[in-house]
């Protein structure tokens, strides 16, 4: 057990808390449950989890105020929120906030295991192994994208990620001037069966050009190609350079 995914849950329903306890600790994950914003964000500052399952709806402070106030004092653990059926409002807002994932109500807990499982595999994978980028940092502008260490900086200070973030970064940093689609994007960041939608992808992909481009109305790393996704330019001025050229030609 001790290398078991830490799970913590935050939700008021006290029947859905003990169901959702005593579930995953059968499947062999350790879990702690509590009830509102602010037990979760004392626990988070003493202990350590994989991930965070957060639900929207709670009395006192909700979780989308939890969730951006953790991403804003950097925190960067995995975010599961736990939203009203039919409400993609919630959603949206949620990822706006910096979380990574979401589940409609009501749901069955083998599905909530199967989402925490994936999003603590790719994060181990990732983490551990440094994906396919190897040991080899990717350099951008100002730029220095760590895969091994899970770190971004700029010009040597680390920026925080979300887990999400990073994510979707590293897999458009894996190919360079290639142009991915939102599906394709979804199946490398939280792979080939889970439900997201298109919006999820663009709501990261706008957080992220607000945290790297310098215009991020006109952006040149993380670029739109229309009808198809977005495609990463690692070096927007040789690119540049090389259409002049081939126009002067």
């Amino acid at each position: 057990m001790r290398d078991a995914p830490r799970i913590l849950i935050t939700d008021d329903e006290a029947e859905l808390r003990a169901l959702l306890q005593r579930y995953l600790s059968e499947q062999g994950l350790q879990v702690r449950a509590v009830g509102d914003a602010a037990s979760a964000a004392r626990l988070l500052a003493r202990e350590r989890f994989d991930v965070l399952v957060l639900d929207v709806m709670m009395p006192g402070e909700d979780g989308l105020s939890l969730c951006r106030r953790l991403r804003a004092a950097g925190e960067t653990i995995p975010i599961l929120m736990l939203t009203a059926r039919g409400d993609p409002v919630d959603r949206i807002l949620g990822l706006e906030m910096g979380a990574d994932d979401y589940l409609p109500k009501p749901f069955q807990p083998r599905e909530l295991l199967a989402r925490v499982q994936a999003m603590v595999r790719r994060q181990r994978m990732l983490g551990a192994h440094g994906g396919p980028l190897g040991e080899a940092p990717v350099v951008f502008g100002d730029f220095t994208l760590h895969a091994a260490q899970r770190r971004l900086e700029k010009n040597g200070q680390a920026l925080p990620l979300t887990t999400g973030e990073f994510n979707l970064l590293l897999v458009l940093a894996q190919h360079p001037h290639r142009p991915l689609g939102r599906d394709r994007l979804i199946e490398l960041t939280r792979g080939r069966e889970h439900e997201a939608t298109e919006r999820s992808i663009d709501v990261q992909v706008m957080r992220l050009r607000k945290l790297i481009e310098a215009d991020p109305g006109a952006p040149r790393h993380i670029q739109t190609v229309w009808g198809i996704g977005y495609v990463f330019v690692p070096n927007p001025h040789a690119q540049d350079a090389a259409a002049h050229s081939g126009r002067a030609g």
